[in-house]
């Protein structure tokens, strides 16, 4: 008798803007079959307002975002999938893992520059590169206790992509 393999955990593909999110996260889902939900389709209009204006979240704001990810991610958890989302604050990344325990986090860093010229290029979105500074201050790196890898966003998209499935814990009938 053979049992179907396990389903991928649901993953979160985190860090500041500009560094890769939506981009590997439609990837990574599409190579693992799982859906994926970009976390900016999440945010009210008054958080977009906000940013556009060049304002940086605070807690309150972030309150309602967080919560309407977590229950994509509870809604998916036997099931797998994947979510961009900064998920910058370790309080953060605790809320989402009250939805789904084994949660995975793939954080997409690399350098300052690199992140402002992928900004700079950026076109019709709502995150100024003004803001990325209040990111990368705001930003507090996985701890050894949260179940993650932190992935290199040198190279191309494909290349990125594969580090983060590579890092992927592994599940019964070898599926990631």
């Amino acid at each position: 008798m053979t049992t179907a393999p396990a389903p991928c955990p649901v993953i979160v593909v985190m860090g500041v803007s500009g560094s890769g999110k939506s981009t590997v996260g439609g990837l990574l889902a599409e190579r693992l079959g799982v859906p994926y939900a970009e976390a900016d389709d999440f945010h009210p209009a008054a958080n977009i307002a906000k940013m556009s204006a060049g304002h940086p979240l605070d807690d309150a704001d972030r309150a309602p975002w967080l919560d309407a990810i977590a229950d994509w991610i509870a809604e998916r958890r036997d099931l797998g999938g994947v979510v961009s989302c900064s998920a910058l604050r370790r309080r953060y990344r605790d809320r989402l893992r009250q939805a789904a325990s084994d949660l995975f986090f793939v954080h997409l860093d690399g350098p300052t520059e690199l992140i402002a010229a992928r900004l700079a290029a950026r076109m019709q979105h709502f995150m100024p590169a003004g803001l990325l500074r209040s990111q990368i201050e705001t930003l507090e790196p996985l701890e050894p206790d949260e179940a993650g890898a932190v992935i290199a966003i040198d190279g191309g998209p494909q290349q990125i992509t594969d580090r983060a499935l590579a890092a992927l814990p592994r599940r019964s009938g070898g599926r990631p």
